[in-house]
């Protein structure tokens, strides 16, 4: 499980370094192997073990090419999917498209969510935990069912 936002930097090559905390799950549960993805509701990419992402491309099979809202969405996802790998010195290379998708620059946030990473520029974190924060607090935030029912 992966979970917290950790502040890292891109070099310029377009790498960036997952924390030490991450690394040996990583090389557990997938041998370093990730796929990354762009998020088609918010400016961020999705970072996921090969694992957890071979589960993704299962329910990606199920969509039809016939439908053209599924086969927007499949051709979304699946069009900026990137294969990677975490190497022994804990980077990982995020490619040009990848990038510029989410507007990545130098600063860098890694949010764990569970079984997937996100990647947000820092800026852009920011802004949305503000917006997130703000929502919740001016009563526009709209409980689900699930939420309803949920406590910490």
């Amino acid at each position: 499980m992966f979970r917290g936002a950790s502040a890292i930097t891109m070099d310029n090559k377009g790498r960036i370094a997952i924390p030490t905390r991450y690394r040996e799950q990583l090389q557990e549960d997938c041998g370093g192997q990730v796929v990354c993805t762009i998020d088609i509701n918010q400016e961020c990419l999705l970072l996921y073990p090969l694992n957890e992402w071979e589960t993704v491309e299962k329910r990606l099979m199920a969509l039809s090419d016939m439908n053209p809202s599924e086969r927007r969405f499949k051709r979304l996802i699946l069009g900026y999917a990137t294969e990677g790998e975490v190497d022994r010195n804990g980077r990982l290379l995020l490619s040009g498209p990848l990038r510029k998708h989410a507007s990545l620059e130098k600063e860098i946030m890694l949010v764990g969510q569970l079984h997937k990473f996100e990647i947000w520029s820092e800026t852009l974190w920011n802004a949305q935990i503000t917006e997130d924060m703000e929502s919740i607090s001016s009563g526009e935030f709209e409980l689900s069912e699930r939420l309803q029912d949920f406590s910490l």
